[in-house]
């Protein structure tokens, strides 16, 4: 709550709250106690999408499972955003994707929290902001595209060009904030740092302690401080190699690149 009213943008209309809700055996997702009050003063909607990868959230009806049995819908509704398909986003100057392929249901959204648990990931070498709005906004169909750089809406691609899917996510993560403009603020938090995802079943256990939450109106500053803190903390080694094995940062040098916003950032603590 501190950090969401020290940014001073205010959740407004009919708000979606974006996070994971993790996939069933990961025991690492965000606290719905932790995150109640924020989703609960803004009235807001936890949305998710499909997977593309199979596993326990590939429909909607097993993902709302997920979702209760995690927790999430004793304290708000949960909208699963293409349970009735995409639609398009378009993607300006992209390098691979022309279009982003989100939940249909995201046109019924006025403001996005785009509140994310940081930590690592298998492909991105992290997880953040930027990969909870692009990825994580994408529809089934859409994260496809997303994984294949642009050329496949269907399956889960393997081979892409490392480069070239996480210079996607970049780009379709810009397409959402092209969309919302003001209307979009970004939450996330360092707690329980595994060098997985919550989209494992079976994530590896935290091998550092807790860091904080961090809050920005720049996705691309807030991934940046969140690495940032990760390399200067003397337990973070693990985690600090799962992104550079996947050469994670270069998604916010392409996001800076294309103008999703900078890495350049004054870091301002709360409740010392």
């Amino acid at each position: 709550m501190d950090v969401y009213k020290t940014l001073g943008r205010e959740a407004t209309g009919k708000v979606a709250v974006k996070l994971s809700t993790g996939e069933a055996g990961d025991t690492y997702y965000l606290n719905p106690n932790l995150i109640k009050d924020l989703v609960q003063s803004v009235n807001g909607t936890i949305v998710e999408n499909n997977t593309a990868y199979g596993g326990s959230r590939a429909n909607t009806a097993m993902h709302l499972q997920v979702a209760k049995d995690h927790g999430f819908t004793a304290i708000a509704d949960v909208d699963i955003m293409d349970a009735d398909g995409s639609i398009s986003l378009p993607v300006k100057n992209g390098s691979h994707l022309k279009e982003d392929l989100v939940g249909s249901h995201f046109k019924n959204y006025d403001f996005f929290i785009i509140l994310s648990h940081f930590k690592g990931h298998a492909m991105g070498g992290f997880g953040g902001a930027i990969k909870n709005m692009s990825i994580g906004i994408g529809s089934s169909n859409g994260k496809s595209l997303i994984h294949s750089a642009g050329k496949s809406t269907t399956g889960f691609a393997m081979n892409t060009p490392q480069n070239d899917f996480l210079e996607s996510m970049a780009e379709a993560a810009k397409a959402v904030e092209d969309n919302k403009g003001k209307n979009i603020l970004y939450i996330s938090v360092m707690n329980n740092l595994s060098v997985d995802c919550d989209c494992d079943s079976s994530p590896a256990a935290p091998t550092m302690k807790d860091i904080g939450i961090l809050a920005s109106l720049d996705p691309v500053a807030l991934d940046k401080a969140c690495v940032d803190l990760v390399y200067a903390a003397s337990d973070g080694k693990d985690l600090v190699e799962r992104i550079e094995s996947r050469n994670g940062t270069h998604t916010l040098d392409h996001a800076e690149e294309i103008g999703l916003g900078s890495q350049k950032y004054e870091l301002v603590k709360l409740n010392d």
